[in-house]
């Protein structure tokens, strides 16, 4: 908060009150998330704080474990996937949601952004029960479509809103210089909106690396996510493990928020 040099001291006071308010608040909501760090180097078979003394002990069953490294590259199949998938019909979706004579866009537009404001939990029982007559439950082709669907709204609203400050007429003059409208697109429109079709990659990725709900309903052990996996160890036994791989996702999440804001200040 900027003061001129001639403000008075109770404005002062008021600006120092205001920034340590803020930071009482943002210590209060990420203290929790980074409290996991230090308890996955913990050299203790239980979580105890603070921590008496420390050890990679729980990296090394993280990444030793086979279950563990199954999980993880269960994860990060479906999470690639699933961002290729999402990408691409959202971006298309997008495309045509932001021409003028798209009718019904608002209808449209709600139907596609829905799956964020249905509970997860319903999302997952349909997806269940719907994937089930095909024969997709259990199975890495039915959860990288439930996660599709999850994903979707999330490019969809990024590409919708680079496409708002795209200037159409730069598509009309590769029209009228004989591109063709594929050749347009990827020549034209593509580099111009690409900032907001990879900030949409970006939380497709996050979205389907991080859910539990829908993959605990549609995979078996074969295709178990780390995600899971970590439930399954918070339900069964409590292993310090999970801290381990906590903190992996906490870092996963911080490079991911870094890039998105590296995109963002370039799209600005």
């Amino acid at each position: 908060m900027w003061l001129p040099s001639y403000a008075t001291p109770a404005e002062r006071l008021m600006r120092v009150l205001v920034v340590a308010f803020a930071a009482a608040i943002l210590l209060f909501l990420i203290a929790p998330i980074f409290i996991i760090v230090p308890l996955s180097f913990s050299q203790d078979p239980f979580f105890t704080l603070p921590v008496r003394e420390y050890s990679l002990r729980w990296y090394e069953d993280l990444f030793g474990n086979p279950r563990w490294l199954d999980a993880m590259l269960n994860s990060a199949l479906a999470a690639v996937l699933t961002t290729i998938l999402a990408t691409t019909l959202g971006t298309l979706a997008a495309l045509g949601i932001a021409r003028p004579d798209f009718p019904a866009r608002r209808v449209v537009m709600a139907l596609l952004i829905s799956p964020m404001i249905v509970p997860v939990v319903i999302v997952a029982v349909g997806s269940y029960l719907f994937f089930g007559q095909f024969g997709l439950t259990n199975t890495r082709a039915g959860l990288v479509l439930a996660h599709t669907a999850l994903a979707t709204p999330f490019v969809v609203i990024t590409v919708t809103a680079t496409l708002s400050t795209y200037d159409t007429n730069l598509t009309r003059a590769a029209h009228s210089l004989g591109a063709s409208g594929a050749s347009a697109f990827f020549r034209v429109t593509l580099p111009m909106i690409l900032p907001g079709v990879i900030s949409g990659a970006i939380f497709a990725f996050a979205t389907s690396f991080d859910e539990v709900v829908v993959a605990l309903f549609l995979t078996a052990a074969e295709q178990r996510t780390l995600p899971v996996q970590m439930f399954s160890g918070i339900r069964d036994q409590i292993n310090p493990t999970i801290m381990a791989a906590a903190t992996m996702l906490l870092a996963l999440s911080v490079c991911l928020f870094a890039a998105l804001a590296l995109l963002t200040r370039k799209r600005g």
